[in-house]
């Protein structure tokens, strides 16, 4: 280490031309010894000095060919650093021998495959609701927004549990929590493999019936709230625990668009009784309820 530093002045920007001056002075001592003792005892000849010159350039351009090709890994080795610094993958780097540049490669795959691994765990993290496990709002957004435009189609719901607040306040936090992620679990074992749920916040839920009508996300949507009242999450003041819905068309518009329709049936679900699901018409006519 203390070379390395002391040596710093030589190309202070550049390890590789660093090691060339440190080669290049290196294998020209011979031909410097030559010359001095050629000089001080008058027995230097022209042919024995070129003859020297030459193997000392030989010497030296396989010297330094060899010292590029090894500092190859280095600069490999440098460039997955500073990929994995900017946030990104890294494909796996070779493997190496037993010795410090193998090490090295080694190193830098396994930090490698660890950022990976942090970095998957953490967008997962950000993408999925603690509390309930399943999706939360922006994992939501953004696997829809992975699909193909062909898949993008179906049905948008978004549902709301009716007098949450009031579960809170009767029966404590905790007893609420565990109400939702109850509540996730039952919605999403009623939905197909390829649908997606996500809890969109606090007491509300949003779904994406894949290809599925109108008509086919209010039947799913039925079934669910018949089977909340014929084995309830919970009940309060002899009422099982119900939820109101409004659902709208997704034929691929923009997600703001329909997720704003499908909050509208909502707001109409809940201000005509709740414990209903509405679809939302688009037409400017009243709102057809489904349940």
């Amino acid at each position: 280490m203390r070379f390395y530093l002391a040596s710093s002045f030589l190309f202070p920007r550049s390890f590789r031309l660093r090691l060339f001056a440190i080669c290049f002075v290196a294998t020209h001592v011979p031909l410097l010894a030559y010359v001095g003792w050629g000089a001080a005892t008058g027995r230097l000849t022209l042919a024995e000095f070129l003859l020297l010159l030459v193997a000392t350039v030989i010497g030296m351009t396989v010297a330094l060919f060899g010292i590029g090709a090894m500092l190859g890994p280095l600069h490999v080795a440098q460039g997955a650093l500073a990929t994995l610094e900017q946030g990104n993958a890294v494909a796996p780097l070779p493997e190496g021998g037993e010795d410090v540049i193998g090490s090295l490669l080694g190193s830098v795959n396994r930090a490698a495959s660890a950022a990976e691994a942090r970095m998957r765990a953490l967008d997962l993290a950000s993408k999925e609701d603690m509390l309930t496990g399943v999706r939360n709002r922006r994992g939501f957004i953004a696997d829809i927004a992975d699909f193909l435009p062909e898949e993008r189609r179906g049905t948008i719901a978004l549902i709301d549990l009716d007098q949450f607040k009031a579960v809170n306040d009767r029966f404590g936090h905790d007893e609420g929590d565990r109400v939702l992620r109850d509540f996730a679990a039952r919605l999403s074992s009623e939905l197909r493999r390829g649908d997606l749920v996500a809890r969109w916040g606090g007491e509300e839920f949003a779904v994406l019936f894949r290809g599925a009508t109108e008509e086919e996300a209010g039947r799913v949507l039925a079934r669910v709230g018949q089977r909340l009242i014929a084995t309830p999450v919970i009940v309060r003041d002899g009422q099982a625990l119900t939820f109101s819905a409004g659902i709208c068309r997704f034929g691929g518009e923009a997600l703001d668009d329909v997720l704003l329709c499908a909050d509208k049936a909502l707001y109409e679900a809940k201000e005509t009784g709740r414990n209903r699901i509405v679809r939302a018409n688009r037409s400017g006519q009243p709102a057809l309820p489904l349940g």
